[in-house]
């Protein structure tokens, strides 16, 4: 049976989540289900068919844990939909307050969050190995309670019931790719493009290295938020980071512009524990628009780009052979063409949102 009254519920994530809303939710909405997103929000609205449940925004961690949590919960309930899809470990217990009530429940696992909570600034250096323990605790007790668990990557699947697991990957949908375009075109100004999280383990400070050593007027674009904020001052301060136009955090258009305006497109991810074995959403964004990658060269992602032949991969930790990288690509256009369109080709191939999709539905029918 399939469900028709589909809730997604976030406190942590905005309503244009690339996962959430313009994966999953616009997806499911297309398909004809009413589709419903309770997160933290201005206004109530209905975009691209998606109605928004809007929640007063949160002061603070502690206030996004408890009263935004208890809120989700009291419109969860008004809501009265088939299924609930929580994508936030903080909401697992709203998750068993809603089974209790009869409700159907999905676990949406976006990250291997033990492994993340090890490299957590906020959380003090010696009590992440407990907090990490107490995460795996509740995340399996958990994954006995829900309907089902939708797992981001293999290796997070690999952690919960294989019978009530399903691994939707965050590939690109349909209406992020351009099918027309056979790759880098020759007019793209930029560079390089990074757009994501701006961490010291996400190799912001390597990159900002790396563009100093670039040829003189070799410049780019970074998108996205710094965490923690105080990390911005720092990074604007070193050389290389005149190379950058930075448009911090902007519209998934607004996105796509840059990354269609640049020659390279870097994920530089530190050898952490919560990355080495994930599947990078940035990555798969650029092959889709025929963009060659640079990437850091863990053995998973150097198996994607060699395997698809749609990138270089490099040591993160070293701002010369980034540089060297992205000095390669725009040097070399014809090479930089063949990245991308190999790259492109991989997605339409493979790597797609729209396979995702059937899998997430089925999951749907079954709980339902």
């Amino acid at each position: 049976m399939a469900p028709q009254k589909i809730r997604h519920l976030t406190s942590v994530h905005s309503i244009g989540d690339p996962r959430i809303f313009h994966k999953q939710c616009k997806s499911l909405a297309a398909l004809g289900y009413d589709v419903g997103l309770v997160a933290c929000h201005d206004r109530a609205e209905v975009i691209d068919g998606v109605r928004i449940v809007p929640l007063a925004r949160p002061d603070g961690r502690l206030d996004r844990m408890t009263r935004v949590a208890r809120d989700m919960y009291r419109a969860a309930v008004r809501e009265r939909a088939d299924v609930y899809h929580l994508h936030d470990p903080e909401l697992l217990w709203v998750g068993a307050l809603l089974k209790l009530r009869g409700f159907h429940v999905i676990y949406d696992v976006h990250e291997d969050v033990p492994k993340q909570v090890m490299s957590k600034h906020w959380i003090p250096r010696w009590a992440r190995p407990l907090v990490a323990k107490v995460v795996m605790l509740v995340e399996g007790v958990a994954a006995h309670i829900v309907d089902g668990i939708v797992a981001a990557t293999p290796s997070i699947a690999r952690k919960f019931p294989p019978a009530r697991t399903v691994v939707v990957q965050n590939f690109p949908e349909a209406s992020f790719r351009r099918l027309d375009d056979a790759g880098p075109r020759a007019e793209r100004a930029g560079a390089f493009v990074y757009t994501g999280g701006l961490m010291e383990v996400q190799g912001v400070r390597e990159m900002a290295q790396a563009f100093a050593l670039l040829p003189e007027g070799m410049t780019g674009t970074v998108a996205g938020t710094f965490h923690p904020a105080s990390l911005e001052k720092e990074i604007a301060e070193l050389p290389g980071w005149r190379r950058v136009r930075f448009l911090g955090q902007v519209p998934r258009t607004a996105i796509v512009d840059a990354i269609d305006d640049a020659r390279a497109g870097l994920v530089l991810n530190h050898p952490t524990l919560n990355y080495v074995d994930a599947y990078s959403t940035k990555m798969f964004e650029y092959m889709a628009r025929g963009l060659p990658v640079v990437c850091s060269n863990f053995p998973l992602w150097a198996e994607i780009v060699g395997g698809a032949e749609c990138g270089i991969a490099v040591d993160p930790r070293s701002p010369a052979a980034i540089a060297d990288a992205i000095r390669k690509l725009n040097e070399d256009p014809a090479l930089a063409r063949r990245l991308g369109e190999n790259g492109k080709r991989a997605i339409a191939e493979r790597y797609n949102w729209e396979a995702q999709l059937r899998k997430l539905e089925a999951l749907y029918r079954q709980v339902a």
